[in-house]
């Protein structure tokens, strides 16, 4: 039989950390570690500077919004929710208004969060949020310079199949779409 770890233990020891890069997104450090298991060893984290936000809009007929683009460190184009980075030191919320209306100029009268995830907790720090956004209305798109935007309007049902397909691969919207299809369900039943 198998008892509950203390979660609150820490195995890992620290014994230097060195800032080996940055830029106005990440910064990359490199600590030297004795691991869980006694052994010496380095262990390099990426932090992040903003946090993650995933926004799903919902309209009253069941429709979504996806976005498009083409992203540079997987050399391929993707389909996702819309999204973006929130100064940590501002409300999340506020980062994900700001950041639905930018890419798809929607805005919206209800919001709930839905989601706390960590994006690749082996290496890196990132803390995600994804939100639902209801009782919208359209206005312009303003994306950033560095984005090139396609908008895509369909039932959630059919991105949710998108990501049970791997036509939907990026990690903060897969879960939020899942997750989004089973709060809107169990809202529906009560």
């Amino acid at each position: 039989m198998h008892s509950r770890p203390d979660e609150t233990r820490n195995p890992w020891q620290i014994l230097s950390s060195e800032a080996k890069y940055q830029n106005p997104w990440i910064s990359v450090r490199e600590d030297q570690v004795i691991n869980p298991t006694g052994g010496r060893g380095i262990y390099g984290v990426v932090s992040m500077k903003n946090k993650a936000l995933g926004i799903i809009p919902i309209d009253a007929e069941g429709n979504t919004w996806l976005v498009g683009q083409y992203r540079y460190p997987l050399n391929e184009y993707s389909w996702e929710i819309p999204m973006g980075g929130g100064p940590v030191e501002l409300d999340i919320l506020e980062s994900a208004q700001r950041e639905l209306q930018e890419e798809t100029g929607l805005t919206a009268r209800r919001w709930t969060n839905i989601a706390r995830l960590h994006t690749s907790n082996s290496v890196t720090d990132e803390e995600g949020f994804v939100f639902l956004a209801e009782e919208l209305t359209h206005g312009e798109v303003a994306p950033e310079e560095t984005e090139e935007l396609h908008l895509w309007k369909l039932p959630l049902a059919e991105a949710v199949q998108m990501c049970m397909d791997n036509r939907i691969t990026d990690a903060i919207s897969v879960a939020g779409l899942l997750k989004a299809e089973r709060v809107l369900r169990e809202r529906n039943l009560s």
